[in-house]
């Protein structure tokens, strides 16, 4: 293997996010998790997403062992001086975090989009799935001070 392979493969992983709140939700053990995810290409950074996590009872009860709900809520917040590294500049933007939402067909994702022209940062969160899109998605924006 190369050995510039593993620092290319790690710097094409998304972020890593860190649990900062967990509030249950009910008495079969459902929870929403808050989870801080810094932008690892824009310094000064945070956001934070809030998504649900399912219990092995719900789990039970639902029949369905291999999959979460897609509903999440993000906010981001400039948290020090902003520095932007090497980000995508379209339309499209890129992914700062994903999680698995089900055994293999549907993640959690949080994808950063630049508007250079408005000096905005854009953060949707959304499920990405492989058969069926879902409309649930929320949506921050941070600006950018020149």
């Amino acid at each position: 293997m190369k050995s510039w392979l593993p620092i290319l493969l790690l710097s094409a992983m998304p972020a890593l996010a860190d649990e900062v709140g967990k509030v249950g939700v009910d008495w079969v053990g459902n929870d929403i998790l808050i989870e801080a995810i810094p932008d690892p290409e824009v310094q000064g950074v945070t956001c934070h997403l809030a998504y649900f996590d399912r219990s092995v009872i719900d789990r039970l009860r639902q029949g369905n062992w291999f999959e979460d709900p897609s509903n999440s809520a993000i906010e981001c917040s400039q948290t020090g001086p902003i520095v932007i590294g090497d980000i995508a500049r379209g339309p499209g933007g890129e992914d700062v975090f994903r999680e698995s939402r089900s055994l293999f067909f549907k993640s959690l994702r949080v994808k950063r989009i630049y508007d250079e022209k408005n000096h905005v940062l854009i953060y949707l969160a959304h499920a990405n799935e492989v058969t069926e899109g879902s409309a649930k998605m929320s949506i921050s924006t941070v600006y950018v001070p020149q």
